[in-house]
Order: structure tokens, then C-alpha cells, then sequence
């Protein structure tokens, strides 16, 4: 994924100055590399792929059975209780320990972890971050949120309750869009600016500008 360079941050921060002119909205962006460390998943699939030892060997052909235990015992060896759950104990460690180590390798964990726990990360990430950041922080609760999680390729559109009552959530489509397209294109910046300004343009004809019109959510982009 292309850094934010400064030109991009510049070129966000104009977005956001020209849509908040237009309208009483504040709009905050906000990028995050990733919106959660996803432990939980190797975790589940560690524990996933250790149940599945005693289920393979459960149903595996007797010969091989034999031939794994001459290959470690040898051919005269036999098989005692103690000697049968050790060796399960052994194997069932063994796994969850090479799969947790595999996974600790942040690119494969993101791979294997499905669509829909990310979407829901990304989305509880946004709520947070829209809670410290833009909610009742301004005089007539008119914040935005767009925040974009890097490593989901995933964004978020989130608006206090003077927008909200009046935007469906449907109507940032296409903001959200245009920043997905961006960001798969690998202009994330770019796809910030340009979200900002459709994200503008829904704004104005529902908070037309005050006489007074302060600026009072910051303007530059925040990156965590």
C-alpha cells in the first residue's frame, strides 16, 4: 500500500477547508494502517487446525498408524495408553504452535482472516474514533468521520446526529466508493481528497453555512 506523502496530506486538507466552507459541517479524516491485530484469528484457527490431529488420525487407514508408530518406535515396539497420548499431546501442540507462528506473519493472518470480521473491525474502529474525535465536539453536532483502514482496504463513513437524521446511510455510496477504487488503485490519498468532496457535497444543501462559520474540528489529516 503507497504511504501518505505530505502532498497527499496537503491535498486532503484543502478538500476538507473547501467542504467545510460550502457547508456548517466538520469533516475529520482520520487513516489507520490497520483497525485491529486480529489475534483472536490465529488464535481460532490455530485451535481449528489442533482438533483436526485426533480427527485425522481417527480415520486414518491402520497401515499408516503402523508405519508411524514402527517410525518411531520400531517394528517390535507396542503402542501403550501412555505412549498413544503423549504422542497425541506432542501433536496437538505441535500444530497450534507452528500455526500460531505462521500466523504471527502479519500478511498471511490478514489473508486468511475473512471479509466480514474485517468489515465489522474496520466499522467498531470508526465508531470509536468518531466518539473521541467528532461527536458533540461541535455547537450544532454537525461532524463527519471518514476513516480509512489501510490493510482492510476497508472505510467508514460516520456522522453525528444533525446529519444522520437526515442522510441515509445509502447516500455516501459513492464517496465510499471512489476512496475504495483509490486505494485497491493505490492513491489512498487522493481517494481521501476526493471522498471529501463528494462527502461535501451531500452536506450543503442540509447545513447551508452559518453567517459565523468556525472552523472547529482540525483540518489536517490524522493518522494513527
Amino acid at each position: 500500500m503507497a504511504p501518505i506523502s505530505e502532498e497527499d496530506r496537503a491535498l486532503i486538507a484543502a478538500a476538507v477547508a473547501k467542504a467545510e466552507a460550502a457547508s456548517d459541517g466538520e469533516i475529520v479524516t482520520i487513516v489507520a494502517p490497520r483497525s485491529d491485530a486480529y489475534h483472536d484469528v490465529a488464535l481460532h484457527y490455530a485451535v481449528l487446525l489442533m482438533l483436526l490431529v485426533p480427527a485425522f488420525w481417527g480415520f486414518a487407514p491402520q497401515s499408516l498408524v503402523d508405519w508411524v508408530a514402527a517410525l518411531l518406535l520400531g517394528w517390535n515396539a507396542e503402542l501403550s495408553r501412555e505412549l498413544v497420548m503423549l504422542y497425541m499431546f506432542v501433536k496437538l501442540a505441535g500444530t497450534f504452535l507452528v500455526v500460531r507462528i505462521l500466523l504471527a506473519w502479519m500478511p498471511l493472518r490478514m489473508a486468511l482472516t475473512p471479509g466480514s470480521t474485517k468489515s465489522r473491525r474496520v466499522h467498531r474502529k470508526a465508531v470509536e474514533l468518531f466518539r473521541a474525535s467528532c461527536e458533540l465536539k461541535t455547537r450544532g453536532r454537525t461532524g463527519v468521520l471518514l476513516y480509512l483502514s489501510l490493510a482492510e482496504r476497508r472505510a467508514e463513513i460516520v456522522a453525528d446526529e444533525a446529519i444522520a437524521s437526515q442522510v441515509e446511510p445509502e447516500i455516501w455510496g459513492e464517496a465510499m466508493a471512489i476512496l475504495i477504487d483509490e486505494v485497491k488503485a493505490g492513491r489512498p490519498g487522493h481517494g481521501m481528497a476526493l471522498a471529501v468532496e463528494k462527502i461535501g457535497a451531500v452536506l450543503v444543501p442540509i447545513l447551508p453555512p452559518r453567517a459565523d462559520n468556525p472552523d472547529e474540528l482540525p483540518n489536517r489529516l490524522i493518522t494513527l
